[in-house]
């Protein structure tokens, strides 16, 4: 069973004593068990205090993606982590930046001069939840510089024009992350 493709389906170990969970989340079992496995993310779920974004993330999730998948005419995801100061479950809808199964998360905040809070989250925990229309997927993210930041920026503005406009509004160069599956062994931190 391909655990990584929806959370529904991941399967919770309960082995007492037999391993304990890495810096990346996964339970390790020590050659006791002979499995790695990546939980979902658990814990209390707080929404936004922002009304558009607990609407907007509520619309979705209940419809499976098919409502609310959108902002402007394109498409979006909702991406789940923990929240850097409360530790608990904050979830954001995000630009749907994909490619070869890997997406890109921008941290724009409509060119503002100040990150959105989630880019504090994910520097203090990578390990999140992706909703893609239906679909569910543990991701690790890492924020990408450089020439690989150049490449996914490319790819960002050809999914959401604005983000080019957004650069311009700000004098911080605005973060990206890059989202990997957590099952992929080449996952970085």
């Amino acid at each position: 069973m391909d655990s990584s493709s929806d959370s529904s389906r991941w399967l919770a170990l309960d082995i007492p004593d037999a391993g304990r969970t890495n810096r990346l989340g996964w339970r390790e079992c020590g050659g006791v068990c002979g499995v790695t496995a990546r939980m979902p993310l658990a814990g209390e779920y707080e929404p936004s205090p922002e009304k558009w974004v607990r609407d907007n993330v509520d619309q979705f999730e209940r419809s499976e993606g098919t409502e609310g998948n959108a902002m402007r005419g394109m498409a979006i995801i909702v991406m789940t982590m923990r929240g850097a100061k409360s530790g608990k479950l904050r979830k954001v809808p995000v630009m749907r930046v994909e490619h070869d199964g890997e997406y890109a998360v921008v941290a724009s905040l409509g060119g503002a001069p100040q990150n959105p809070v989630w880019y504090y989250n994910l520097q203090a925990d990578p390990n999140v939840e992706v909703q893609d229309a239906s679909q569910r997927m543990a991701m690790v993210a890492r924020e990408v510089s450089g020439d690989e930041k150049a490449l996914w920026w490319e790819r960002a503005v050809a999914a959401y024009p604005d983000y080019a406009q957004y650069q311009e509004r700000t004098e911080r160069q605005i973060p990206v992350f890059v989202l990997r599956r957590a099952a992929d062994p080449a996952s970085k931190s």
